[in-house]
């Protein structure tokens, strides 16, 4: 039984699975939107919300070693400089005056192989 068992597994170990989600969120902050099932979208909108609550915090505080410190943490979940560069100079400040729902899951159909549900994942 999976009582109060979060997240899913997608058939990965841990390792790709995190990595999986990574490279999905960091492409999502390079490009603004990403085509993935829905599965995976709504379980890379978790660790997407997180990042970007870290920049607008690093953006709201007026502590230097502060905003290092939660730019140092979104890169240890990102591993991505050029996503986290562009995370904390451009997206935080479109998201300041928001308090959540940073990101848009819109259904696409189904992809033609395997009728898997398609979304667009997006930034708001």
């Amino acid at each position: 039984m999976r009582h109060k068992v979060a997240g899913r597994k997608f058939g990965r170990t841990s390792a790709h699975r995190e990595a999986m989600l990574r490279n999905l969120v960091c492409n999502l902050f390079e490009h603004g939107r990403v085509k993935t099932t829905v599965a995976k979208a709504k379980e890379a909108r978790k660790l997407a919300e997180k990042c970007i609550t870290l920049a607008k915090k690093a953006q709201a505080t007026d502590d230097e070693a502060r905003a290092l410190h939660l730019r140092r943490q979104a890169l240890a979940r990102l591993h991505s400089k050029a996503a986290v560069r562009k995370l904390f100079a451009d997206i935080a400040h479109n998201y300041a005056d928001r308090q959540g729902g940073y990101t848009r899951i819109l259904k696409a159909g189904y992809r033609l192989g395997d009728k898997a549900p398609i979304a667009l994942f997006e930034l708001v």
